[in-house]
């Protein structure tokens, strides 16, 4: 029987920095250095890479060390001991461009299909306790920084609070789509960041602005029926998903890059810009073209909130958080369908 192949490694025995030169070679299923053997399923064997010091880490703290890689990887195969698959598929730049397309394919296919799954199961799940307490969260969260107290006087937002109530019975007693359990108006100064802008929160809170109010004051139907649009992103639990959604991609962003605190720090821009998907926003559509009509409000006049909305805000650039404009559907579209009978 021949004799098993050796190798000059240094050994370190974990309790000096002295190396000491030995003979290792590997038999009857142990590994052999010096006066010493350990068994092969005790020890740390290194994975082959093209360059480097290779060394074998072993059980108390000692580990062999040798600076010749291809050295250690010839006696390596020489002793039987075979590359696993893995660091083949390492070595292989075809098999490692491969894994990367197909983790690009796993991230978009998740992405597209596994996270929206995902999240639709969470808002089953959510208890509409907790959803009311992340919104109230986010609404302190937006106060000050975001939000200011309405300049408006008491006596107009009092106003505006009863017209919208006398909107919501007569849509009640007309039979319209069910309300959600919960919903408070909050208007606030939304200053330059904001502007004219409305949006809704998890759990019932939406917030509508004075720069809104002011811009549409002779136009109570399109008021109406921008909050009947944002009375359906609470029907529907948008903003829940959307920071479901959120939450999930900065999770996955943290395994990558390590960090998604800015991702976290961004919740509150992120649902004050309404930045819901197509679809979310057209089942607000939906839901608030028929609640407004059936109220008995004209929401064709929203066509008139878009033609405002575009000479304040010529480009998204000037605010891309006003309301309509980059997130949402094409505003033509949504003229025609608010204007469709």
């Amino acid at each position: 029987m021949p004799e098993a192949p050796r190798l000059s490694v240094d050994w370190f025995d974990g309790r000096s920095a002295r190396p000491r030169s030995v003979q290792a070679w590997i038999d009857g299923g142990r590994l052999h250095f010096d006066e010493h053997s350990v068994p092969l399923n005790r020890i740390t064997w290194p994975e082959r890479q093209r360059h480097g010091q290779r060394q074998i880490l072993l059980p108390g703290g000692g580990l062999l060390s040798i600076d010749d890689a291809a050295a250690f990887d010839a006696w390596a195969r020489a002793s039987g001991r075979a590359d696993s698959l893995v660091v083949r598929w390492q070595q292989s730049w075809r098999l490692a461009m491969l894994s990367l397309l197909l983790m690009l394919a796993g991230l978009a296919a998740g992405y597209r299909w596994g996270l929206p799954w995902a999240v639709d199961t969470a808002v089953d799940l959510t208890p509409v306790a907790a959803e009311q307490r992340l919104g109230e969260q986010v609404l302190a969260g937006l106060e000050g920084d975001w939000l200011r107290p309405s300049q408006l006087t008491t006596a107009q937002q009092q106003a505006w609070r009863d017209r919208w109530s006398r909107h919501l019975a007569r849509a009640q007693a007309a039979g319209s789509t069910p309300l959600p359990g919960r919903y408070v108006i909050h208007i606030r100064d939304g200053g330059k960041s904001l502007g004219p802008n409305a949006f809704a929160l998890p759990g019932g809170d939406i917030v509508i602005t004075d720069e809104l109010l002011t811009l549409l004051a002779d136009e109570p139907d399109a008021v109406m029926t921008v909050l009947a649009h944002e009375l359906g992103h609470v029907h529907h639990r948008h903003g829940l998903r959307l920071m479901l959604r959120a939450g999930a991609v900065g999770v996955v962003t943290s395994v990558i890059v390590g960090d998604f605190s800015a991702l976290l720090a961004a919740a509150p821009a992120v649902l004050a810009s309404n930045a819901y998907s197509r679809d979310n926003e057209r089942e607000a559509d939906q839901y608030g073209r028929s609640l407004a009509r059936a109220a008995g409000a004209d929401t064709s006049r929203m066509a008139v909130f878009f033609e405002r909305l575009a000479k304040r805000h010529a480009t998204v650039a000037d605010n891309p958080l006003a309301i309509a404009i980059s997130s949402h559907p094409a505003d033509a579209d949504r003229v025609r369908f608010f204007s469709t009978p």
